[in-house]
């Protein structure tokens, strides 16, 4: 395993006036042509300077606005600062189900990173471009001083403190190009998995103040098709009680950490297990329904969901499972959600045995 090793650089970025006596200089942002992405994560002027502090361009027009969502996706346990780019001459369609149709030229934004004692310690930057045929992914490592995130097409892999820094180290895995299309794959086509109206529906803090997030993007001219919030479904978060009930929350977080694979549009559609928050289906769920071919992934238990037997379920074997042949999801963790686990853990036992009937 490499050891996490980042070249130290320092980039000459761009600067603008902002003199009201005279046209700006700076132009917007920079989208780099279809398969030609930039090296840097400067170049695309998303941030103002230092782009370490992640504070997003405030400039007329820009419309890069950070973002948060009620669920979000597990990933070893770093945290997340979205933000979503959409040009100023364009806007997204809204969408009860499913992620919204975006335009061309839209850019979302994920910063990876951890908090440590001496502040963030920046991992990676991921991007997915929307162009004219389709989405783009693309991963940048942040360099040792955090000056910038240099592009890894290859992916990388980082050797990383535990996240509560009384464990081992870990592997962090970056993703390389091939992986980020595995997970982000609609009808086999690459897509966003978590800018869905449920998920945005939240309230959120911009500038000191706290807004209703859908509304404000409603209002900047990012999505189109509603006319408030009001008439957008709400997921729950799915650690929070209070937002919705066990069932509700359970079937929140297997949507966004398992449902963008397992789903009749997804890379997993042959398994016959389906775990989108729309289906309702107690087989297509997994309730009582044997494997296709999980081999050794299934732990020797007989059923992907035994309702009100949780430790004789396939779905949590592969959720406590590292073993690369077990685990689940396949890709984006290196270690076991345990929250998530006792999460899903209680909503099996919960079940109602009768539900195989």
């Amino acid at each position: 395993m490499a050891m996490r090793t980042r070249p130290a650089i320092t980039l000459a970025l761009a600067l603008w006036a902002c003199n009201p006596d005279q046209e700006p200089a700076y132009k917007g942002i920079n989208t780099p042509p279809e398969d030609k992405p930039f090296e840097w994560l400067s170049q695309y002027n998303l941030f103002v300077t230092p782009i370490r502090d992640l504070k997003p361009l405030t400039e007329p027009g820009s419309r890069v606005l950070p973002y948060d969502l009620n669920t979000p996706l597990f990933s070893d346990y770093a945290k997340k600062a979205r933000f979503i780019y959409v040009p100023s001459d364009k806007v997204g369609t809204y969408k009860s189900t499913g992620v919204f149709d975006f335009p061309e030229g839209t850019i979302l934004v994920k910063n990876f990173y951890y908090d440590r004692l001496e502040g963030k310690d920046l991992i990676e930057t991921r991007l997915l471009i929307r162009y004219a045929s389709e989405w783009k992914a693309y991963a940048y490592v942040w360099n040792e001083d955090e000056s910038d995130a240099r592009l890894a097409i290859g992916g990388a892999s980082l050797e990383m403190p535990s996240p509560d820094l009384v464990g081992g180290p870990f592997a962090y895995h970056v993703p390389n190009q091939n992986e980020c299309k595995g997970c982000h794959s609609y009808n086999k086509k690459l897509m966003p998995i978590g800018p869905k109206a449920g998920n945005l529906n939240r309230m959120i803090v911009l500038e000191g103040v706290s807004v209703d997030q859908l509304d404000t993007w409603l209002k900047k001219g990012l999505v189109a098709g509603i006319n408030s919030s009001n008439e957008a479904p709400v997921y729950p978060v799915w650690d929070n009680p209070a937002t919705g009930s066990l069932d509700d929350r359970a079937r929140a977080y297997l949507d966004v950490n398992c449902g963008h694979c397992h789903r009749t549009e997804g890379p997993a559609n042959n398994t016959g297990l389906y775990l989108n928050i729309e289906e309702g289906n107690p087989t297509r769920l997994g309730f009582c329904k044997q494997p296709i071919a999980a081999g050794p992934g299934s732990g020797g238990r007989p059923y992907d969901i035994v309702p009100g037997d949780p430790d004789q379920s396939i779905l949590l074997y592969r959720m406590e499972s590292t073993e690369p042949v077990s685990r689940m999801p396949e890709l984006g963790r290196e270690l076991v959600h345990s929250e998530g686990v006792e999460l899903i853990r209680q909503w099996i036992a919960s079940l109602d045995p009768e539900d195989c009937n």
